[in-house]
């Protein structure tokens, strides 16, 4: 049986792994290859290594990891998992079947993006998902929240850190706005397009601009879509996780879950969803899984 297995190979996975095989614990990381930030050129508002392709930073970290006799990672997705006893058992893809005291799951979350023309086709070049990792990028240009409702004033309202041109489009949704709403968004400038959106067209390279169902057109530089709720992996419902309403696991401490000896780092769980923060959350989950195994072992 090994110390600890751990689902998914992104900056959460990789940092736990890294700190339990400093505490010599034998480790099995299995990770799917499919990241959610595939897509995107670099990231950004990582500790000495802002701007770094998603790939280079993953390929470091990799590499890191074999000076550790005791981790081996392979390049597989796990299909099953269930808790057997005190311990847990996973599946992997080739059927292979592996065993450990200590589960974390790294797995992100899925993003699905509205069925809009063009917006699959710019996802990380002009749609995005999160201001404060692409908003200095696209600073001073024409800047789009995409969305519905009060959270979605506070999307735009945000924008405005990053560009004094910034439109609310609601994509002919049900506004469901406040006066207060409508009111600060005057204030500070921010125009609502209500009309039906056609497709987001760009130059292949970059978006450009909105197209609407009534033939109207608006300047689009990059738009960023009002965090939804995502799906999370099927893991981690397999396991009994407890839920928040938007997907995510409400971790406790060093990242505790309502499952005894489960563990959920990185995106899928309730922090920001930054690189920099899944890489904490990981550290986080490998020292308590150390201290939890030491006391156990000399119990």
């Amino acid at each position: 049986m090994r110390d600890v297995i751990i689902v998914g190979g992104g900056p959460a996975g990789l940092n736990a792994a890294l700190i339990l095989g400093r505490c010599r614990r034998n480790v099995l990381l299995c990770d799917a290859g499919t990241p959610r930030n595939a897509v995107a050129a670099r990231s950004w508002g990582v500790f000495t290594r802002d701007g770094t392709p998603p790939f280079a930073l993953r390929a470091q970290a990799q590499a890191d990891l074999e000076r550790y006799a005791t981790v081996e990672r392979r390049e597989i997705a796990v299909v099953e998992a269930r808790r057997q006893d005190a311990a847990f058992v996973v599946t992997l893809a080739d059927g292979t079947r592996e065993t450990a005291r200590k589960l974390v799951l790294a797995t992100g979350l899925h993003q699905a993006l509205p069925s809009v023309d063009g917006f699959e086709a710019y996802w990380g070049h002009g749609v995005h998902s999160c201001p404060y990792c692409d908003g200095y990028e696209n600073r001073d240009r024409a800047l789009v929240a995409y969305g519905a409702g009060h959270k979605a004033v506070g999307l735009a309202l945000e924008l405005t850190v990053w560009s004094g041109d910034v439109t609310l489009c609601i994509d002919g949704g049900e506004p469901d706005l406040s006066e207060s709403d409508l009111a600060r968004l005057d204030r500070n400038g921010i125009a609502i397009c209500r009309t039906p959106v056609a497709r987001l067209d760009g130059n292949g390279r970059q978006a450009e601009r909105l197209v609407f169902r009534d033939g109207t057109e608006r300047p689009c530089h990059a738009l960023f879509l009002m965090p939804d709720a995502c799906d999370p992996s099927d893991l981690i419902t397999q396991l009994g996780c407890d839920l928040g309403p938007t997907g995510v696991v409400p971790t406790g401490d060093y990242e505790t879950t309502n499952v005894p000896g489960l563990y959920v780092a990185g995106d899928a769980s309730r922090r920001v969803q930054f690189a920099i923060v899944a890489a904490a959350e990981g550290a986080m989950a490998a020292f308590a899984i150390n201290t939890e195994l030491v006391k156990a072992d000399l119990a």
